[in-house]
């Protein structure tokens, strides 16, 4: 049965020409999101920013039935594929990005981890990491993790300095956080997959898009507010003179957080973004962990906590989950996607909407070529 509330949660994040910040306005105005939906067009036009042109718009849109449909659409790839929603007013929605005027109405998420536990570093860089730049990452995760075990690493799973810091929090046993800019439905890039499969785990996966949105260049700028305003600190590890990492630090002194980077040769092309931080005192300049405890007056813990270790998961499969491992169990070495849905009789979507689900519980697992194996 369908969430009515939920549905128009989600169906106010899919009126065109309000972002954030009006739909904030307009609910607040109107008293409830389900009396946007509801309330007459003069009414509306009396809101401040909405206006007479506007109004006729949203209500058109309202009227079409188009965007409750796609909610409802929404609704159930949440529930077959056990997606976390979190609306801006809920008491469980992040607390530190409740504060920045911008923040998304609805954020959808995929993991176990607390978005409000703990210490919040985000890590951000160049997709050009040197290897100077990796190290510093690593040991910067690694000693956060010895010092300060309930850290949360978060990053944006791009290449380079992003998927770096995800790998070394799972390496260190911490939980990680990757802010994507598009639906659950997919991954990009689709060889950060494995990753993300490990992710969440016990960290989780983390997005403002609905499925079937694909990963747009304006989406990926869009999802940087949502890493500055998760942490309690940004890290630029490494950046050129312009770049996402810019970016985010640039909205992370909007909004009042700390923002610190790791200084580089004045020759080094992907050190410049770091250096004019911390010239035009946008960032404070950090060597070690040690530096941020001490800007952060965060104070040492002892860690008792050991590496993390991927555990067998003993889960209740489905008809069709149990279908494709008896599949897979015949095809030891792994069966191509298409093939695989072939076999089962299945539509394309379907299948790889089941295969996401069960990579997410550790059950299956995606090789190059889209080959799919059971997980031993």
């Amino acid at each position: 049965m369908i969430d009515e509330n939920l549905k128009y949660k989600i169906g106010i994040t899919l009126i065109k020409g309000i972002g954030c910040n009006l739909s904030k306005s307009l609910i607040a105005y109107v008293g409830s999101v389900e009396g946007v939906f509801k309330e007459k067009q003069q009414n509306l036009a009396k809101i401040p920013g909405i206006g007479e042109i506007l109004s006729r718009e949203i209500v058109t849109q309202i009227n079409s039935q188009g965007v409750l449909k796609r909610a409802e659409q929404e609704i159930e790839f949440i529930l077959k594929n056990k997606i976390l929603t979190t609306y801006f007013t809920d008491r469980d929605y992040p607390y530190r990005l409740k504060e920045c005027p911008d923040s998304p109405i609805m954020i959808y998420s995929k993991g176990p981890c607390s978005l409000n536990d703990g210490k919040f570093v985000g890590i951000v860089g160049t997709r050009n990491a040197t290897e100077t730049g990796k190290e510093n990452c690593k040991k910067l995760i690694s000693d956060l993790a010895r010092v300060l075990p309930n850290t949360v690493i978060v990053s944006g799973l791009a290449y380079g300095i992003d998927i770096c810091a995800h790998k070394t929090a799972l390496e260190s046993g911490l939980p990680t956080i990757g802010v994507i800019g598009h639906g659950l439905d997919r991954m990009y890039p689709e060889v950060h997959r494995p990753v993300a499969v490990k992710m969440v785990q016990d960290g989780a996966l983390l997005t403002e898009y609905l499925s079937q949105t694909n990963p747009d260049k304006q989406n990926f700028v869009q999802r940087n507010r949502i890493i500055a305003g998760l942490c309690d600190a940004i890290v630029v590890v490494e950046s050129g003179i312009k770049g996402g990492a810019l970016i985010t630090a640039e909205i992370a002194n909007e909004y009042n957080r700390d923002v610190f980077a790791f200084p580089g040769r004045v020759t080094d092309e992907w050190s410049a973004g770091c250096n004019a931080l911390i010239k035009n005192n946008k960032a404070s300049l950090i060597e070690s962990s040690d530096d941020i405890l001490r800007f952060m007056n965060w104070e040492k813990q002892n860690s008792t906590k050991a590496p993390n270790v991927q555990t067998a998961l003993f889960l209740d499969l489905s008809d069709e989950e149990k279908e494709i491992i008896t599949t897979l169990r015949q095809n030891p070495d792994g069966i191509q996607f298409n093939e695989l849905a072939i076999q089962l009789e299945k539509p394309i979507s379907k299948t790889s909407s089941l295969l996401l689900d069960m990579e997410f519980k550790g059950l299956v697992k995606c090789l190059p070529g889209n080959v799919y194996r059971i997980v031993k």
